[in-house]
């Protein structure tokens, strides 16, 4: 049985707009850059979890000395950036890929409330940035105990 399709000519032309364009990009690429290259900045691998005393932020920086990374924080906004240096390249040395990433990073985290700037501790171990950011007193959840009232007051009217 045959099926009706309906013809939509600005759909097509779109199509075919996509594959020439993905068909010169393809073409051209090995002119204008190379695949090999590294970008100068990339981004940097975080986990952020949070327990009821602190944040804890983990950062994948490996081969980073911890003098080359720098951490701020401005009220509740967390930024971690660096630099990563790469190899020295040697004459006549010619590389076929090179996927380890070198140049400036840096990553901007939004915390939900500022914690106490004066009390975070940041560990570097095995190529982890370990940042502990303990809350604040007054973002804490507080529980409001309820009292109990003695006995119950009947009015009658």
């Amino acid at each position: 049985m045959s099926e009706l399709v309906r013809w939509e000519p600005f759909r097509d032309m779109l199509n075919m707009r996509r594959e020439m364009d993905r068909l010169f990009d393809n073409f051209f690429a090995p002119f204008t850059s190379s695949e090999w290259e590294t970008p100068t900045q990339w981004g940097l691998a975080v986990d952020v979890s949070e327990n009821d005393d602190a944040y804890i932020v983990k950062a994948s920086v490996p081969g980073i000395n911890p003098e080359d990374i720098e951490v701020t924080l401005t009220d509740n906004v967390l930024t971690i950036s660096g630099t990563s240096k790469g190899d020295i390249e040697t004459e006549g040395e010619k590389y076929h890929v090179r996927e380890r990433r070198y140049g400036h990073f840096s990553r901007t985290l939004t915390l939900p409330t500022p914690p106490k700037a004066d009390a975070i501790e940041a560990i570097h171990t095995n190529g982890v940035l370990t940042l502990t950011l303990p809350k604040a007193e007054e973002s804490k959840p507080k529980r409001i105990t309820i009292k109990p009232t003695g006995e119950r007051k009947v009015i009658e009217g």
